[in-house]
């Protein structure tokens, strides 16, 4: 599995510009909609359902919304710098700035398993999520976070 098959550069936005975590979710499965062809309602209930299971932010300003979705073949997600940290009720209290959205086949939950185990291999890499904030522009952003993943 290749981080560069699930986050791709069209699906890939910095200066997302919301104020709360569920305007975050929203927004991220606005995005996911018109992406990957999905309902954006069954797309925002299922992060929502999630998240009221325990939150997703990880630490570090980073948070990794996920869900399964009917419908979905393969892992897909979205790649998102927001305008300003938010409140993701992360698991160290450090706002949010950065979210990997990952949506994957209802049949194969445990799927998404090894994808948030690639991410955070990838997150651990020296300079990652530093060259990720201070990104200029969404290639620089998606470059990265993929540039040395690929195999």
């Amino acid at each position: 599995m290749k981080l560069a098959d699930i986050f791709r550069p069209e699906h890939t936005f910095i200066g997302v510009s919301v104020s709360t975590k569920w305007r975050a979710l929203q927004s991220l499965a606005e995005k996911a909609g018109k992406a990957f062809g999905v309902e954006e309602k069954t797309i925002v209930q299922a992060l929502e359902r999630r998240e009221n299971l325990g939150s997703t932010g990880i630490g570090n300003g980073i948070a990794v919304p996920h869900a399964a979705i009917a419908g979905m073949t393969s892992p897909r997600g979205l790649l998102v710098r927001f305008a300003q940290p938010l409140d993701f009720q992360a698991i160290d209290d450090l706002p949010t700035d950065i979210a990997f959205m990952l949506l994957f086949a209802e049949s194969n939950r445990g799927e998404y398993l090894n994808v948030l185990a690639a991410i955070a291999r990838r997150l651990q890499s020296d300079g990652v999520v530093v060259s990720m904030r201070e990104a200029k522009n969404v290639d620089e952003f998606y470059s990265s976070f993929i540039e040395d993943s690929r195999p």
